[in-house]
């Protein structure tokens, strides 16, 4: 679908844009300071880039649909700025200051990447599709650092790339920008008011984070070992290790989507084992090329899977726009929080010291990851059929009543249960304009209390006739 080939566009640039200005921005401060004040200052810009994430919700909601194309051609000019900043190193303060600014505003734009994906995504591979991005993004990267040789060359591909995404992003807004609105314009203080199915989901998005945050500290550390290494001198990351991230992030999606993700936890959580390995490898004097290869493998993994469980779980929430990123708002912030720890760890040298904690870290992961399993379970699983006695038919018909929906309604309804189509591709199927289309679709929403096409499938599926103490009537007209 024309949708997927737009996000997969989005993702695949934003992986690249993002890897490609950390690692310029490591290796003009890496010029300028010692290895240790390196790994501070990477590690300070991805908790800025963090904030990004967070923050895009609020612009987002705030800034009027006309206002949003001028916002995002600005914050594209201001990025190219820092951009070529941090290529010219001035001085630390500068390359700083600019690398700071810069990740917060790739961190923004990062959030409406992800955004857009979790709306508009309409497969059940939804690991394979942020896997071949990820796989993308890292190749583009690779090519760049091994055929840019010239610094000023490097931050203007990068200045290119990331003027790309900006038009990506408008143009896939524009295509989705009726679907967008019923979301966006919902008031944040509407939006944080959980219903009854938004708390049986919050508790799965907080486990997930918990989880999510527990992982990223082994990965963290195993990242500032290797990074230290990078700045020595010790090894280039930038060349074919990286192809192992690729590999791997591509051999997660489809890993992970075998049986709809039903075993992509336990998978991940076979990959942490490997990970607390690699850190043990790494401390007790194992080979560096070893320790980096099996940490990429891992990496990889790692971000297909936090990418793939918040995409998942975003279209199930009432604030879509803020838990779409947050896996890689999470993994980022934790990198900054634990820097100053593991840095003087790794420095002082103290591996039985590390290994403990490596260890803890792993046994508190395992335990959440049990429980996070179960909820999520509960959460994601299919609706679950209607009571006994009900068909889906009399299902429909008893919703259609209750909720007093039109003739028309109940047609649009229809075609929105059976198809995952675009609201596009529906429109044609029904011999509508999409405008038409999603003035039915908005009264639909007001009619439920629902504020989204995904939010109005979501409650019709969780809805049962027996909760309303409605008879069920028949209806042979559904399609279903």
């Amino acid at each position: 679908m024309a949708s997927h080939s737009a996000i997969f566009l989005l993702l695949s640039i934003f992986t690249f844009v993002f890897l490609g200005s950390e690692y310029l921005y490591v290796n003009m401060v890496s010029r300028i300071v010692e290895e240790s004040q390196t790994v501070i200052a990477q590690n300070y810009a991805l908790g800025v880039n963090a904030l990004g994430f967070l923050i895009y919700p609020l612009i987002n909601r705030s800034v009027r649909e006309r206002n949003k194309t001028i916002l995002i051609f600005s914050l594209s000019f201001l990025s190219i700025i820092c951009i070529f900043l941090i290529q010219q190193h001035i001085s630390f303060s500068v390359t700083l200051a600019a690398g700071v600014v810069l990740f917060l505003l790739l961190g923004v734009f990062g959030g409406s990447v992800h955004y857009l994906a979790a709306c508009t995504i309409r497969t059940e591979r939804i690991a394979g599709l942020v896997g071949i991005s990820y796989a993308a993004g890292i190749l583009l990267q690779y090519a760049n650092n091994n055929l840019v040789n010239i610094e000023i060359a490097e931050a203007a591909v990068l200045s290119v790339s990331l003027a790309v995404l900006s038009v990506l992003i408008m143009r896939t807004r524009r295509i989705h920008k009726e679907a967008l609105a019923s979301d966006e314009t919902a008031p944040l203080r509407t939006a944080l008011r959980p219903d009854e199915m938004s708390r049986k989901k919050i508790p799965a998005g907080l486990l997930l984070v918990l989880l999510v945050a527990l992982m990223a500290c082994v990965f963290s550390t195993l990242d500032n070992a290797i990074t230290l290494g990078h700045a020595a001198g010790t090894m280039d990351i930038g060349q074919w290790p990286r192809m192992l991230l690729a590999l791997s992030g591509l051999a997660a999606g489809f890993l992970f989507d075998i049986r709809k993700r039903k075993y992509m936890t336990l998978m991940m959580y076979c990959v942490m084992v490997l990970s607390v390995l690699c850190v043990i490898v790494l401390r007790w004097g194992g080979p560096f090329l070893t320790g980096v290869a099996v940490a990429y493998v891992a990496s990889g993994f790692f971000v297909v899977f936090f990418t793939t469980s918040f995409l998942e779980l975003a279209a199930c929430m009432r604030l879509p726009d803020l838990w779409a990123g947050m896996g890689r708002a999470v993994n980022n912030l934790v990198a900054a929080l634990v820097t100053n720890g593991s840095v003087t760890l790794l420095l002082a040298g103290r591996s039985i010291t590390l290994i403990v904690l490596m260890l803890v870290l792993f046994v508190a992961a395992s335990i959440l990851m049990f429980a996070y399993t179960v909820k999520a379970h509960a959460v994601l699983a299919p609706p679950p059929a209607p009571a006994a006695g009900y068909t889906p038919k009399e299902k429909f018909s008893s919703f259609a009543s209750l909720y007093s929906l039109t003739d028309r309604e109940r047609d649009v309804l229809q075609y929105l249960l059976v198809s995952d189509g675009s609201v596009q591709d529906i429109a044609q199927q029904m011999a509508l304009s999409r405008p038409v289309l999603y003035r039915h679709i908005r009264s639909l929403n007001e009619k439920t209390g629902t504020q989204s096409r995904i939010g109005l499938l979501q409650f019709y599926y969780e809805w049962m006739p027996e909760n309303k103490g409605v008879t069920p009537e028949k209806s042979p007209d559904f399609k279903a």
